[in-house]
């Protein structure tokens, strides 16, 4: 694992799960602009660890792993990447100053498809809707020629590879063993964050020592794991499996040590939208575009992170730990809050406030028949939140102590 430091700055080892009890993560799902809602929510989180710790507490001090997709893998990005110091480059209260900065350079507003139908859009208008020359310019400047194996804690960003056609996982884990998954930190968020038809794809190469190379072909991670809270927990069950000893002596069943906050981007309310009888007579271009709504991509899209927040709830639930896995998620957005990509000002505000919103709602699981979110007795997110603060800097202390003794 890399470096961070405690509330001295005084730097030393990222404290690893083996010398504690829990094993951390901190999970950001894809959603392009709207990446100021869990930023919102972040922020917070960190506010409430410095009150505990000290101002110089960042979020990389307290995860084993930080997991991000599309938007959040660039959150996870800033958060993890080491700055001259050796410290983040981010602190989590810049991440939505970053984006009322650079949102609206990202997804300038002057270039709005001038058709009227989705169709249409898809198959006559050459190219993507942004050319993503700022993004990949920002990026690059942001992480220079920092190396996943580089960042102050592990990190899991999913892409996926249209020549190969499958997902392609990049970890701090793998980047350690393999020099040819150990890219550019900027080259992976920049194909983490290429979603089809709004951002090219990218292709870049990496090389090891004695001269092999690999070819990636990639586009955002969103394809494949929107949501990557599951995917963060395979991660680190295949490291406990293979013996890292950052994780011994626990098991790969040990499903009841993980600690795991969630966070989503907003999904727009569309519940209610279809019906079978409806759907059944649609063709090709029903499917991609009915009455202003695109089905099949909010098909796809609430699927994939709806599919994982099930499974792990699921899971938490069956192992009576259920106050270790935390998800925050609006699934009710309406109008140009639900967007990826309106980044004007008094949009982003509005995201701002979702995010502030959230904080007030009450805890919410998701309900295993119906898929909507429902309160379960366990206070405000606020509240849950301060008190996963409370024990992240609980764990830390004793990783320290327990290295220490």
């Amino acid at each position: 694992m890399g470096q961070t430091t405690d509330a001295s700055s005084e730097t030393v080892s990222n404290p690893p799960p083996s010398a504690g009890k829990m094993i951390t993560v901190l999970s950001i799902d894809g959603g392009g602009i709207r990446g100021l809602i869990p930023g919102t929510i972040l922020a917070y989180l960190e506010s409430k660890l410095q009150e505990l710790d000290g101002p110089d507490a960042r979020i990389a001090d307290y995860f084993d792993v930080v997991a991000g997709t599309s938007t959040g893998g660039l959150v996870t990005a800033m958060l993890t990447s080491p700055n001259k110091d050796n410290r983040p480059l981010f602190s989590a209260s810049e991440i939505n100053q970053f984006y009322l900065d650079n949102g609206p350079k990202i997804f300038p507003q002057r270039l709005i498809w001038p058709l009227s139908t989705a169709f249409n859009t898809v198959t006559t208008v050459a190219g993507p809707k942004y050319d993503g020359k700022y993004l990949h310019s920002k990026i690059r400047s942001l992480v220079a020629d920092t190396r996943l194996d580089q960042t102050l804690t592990n990190v899991v960003i999913p892409t996926f590879d249209v020549k190969l056609m499958q997902p392609i996982v990049f970890s701090t884990f793998e980047a350690g063993k393999n020099p040819l998954k150990n890219p550019l930190v900027s080259d992976v968020c920049i194909s983490t964050s290429a979603a089809p038809t709004f951002l090219p794809a990218h292709h870049f190469q990496t090389k090891d020592s004695q001269g092999a190379y690999r070819d990636f072909h990639l586009v955002d991670g969103g394809v494949a794991a929107n949501n990557p809270t599951m995917l963060a927990m395979s991660q680190v069950t295949k490291e406990v499996y293979m013996k890292n000893k950052d994780f011994f002596p626990i098991k790969p069943t040990d499903y009841g040590k993980f600690l795991i906050i969630s966070l989503g981007t907003g999904s727009a309310k569309v519940a209610g939208s279809y019906t079978a009888p409806v759907c059944a007579k649609w063709g090709i271009v029903d499917w991609l575009y009915y009455r202003g709504l695109t089905p099949l991509i909010d098909i796809f899209s609430d699927a994939s992170a709806d599919m994982v927040d099930i499974h792990a709830s699921t899971l938490f639930q069956a192992l009576h730990c259920e106050k270790n896995y935390l998800r925050i998620q609006d699934d009710s957005l309406v109008g140009d809050v639900a967007s990826v990509d309106i980044s004007t000002k008094a949009n982003m505000e509005k995201l701002i406030q979702v995010g502030k919103g959230l904080l007030k709602k009450q805890v919410s699981r998701v309900n295993l028949e119906t898929g909507t979110y429902e309160p379960c007795g366990e206070g405000t997110n606020e509240e849950a939140l301060a008190s996963f603060a409370k024990k992240l800097s609980d764990e830390r202390k004793m990783r320290n102590a327990n290295l220490s003794a």
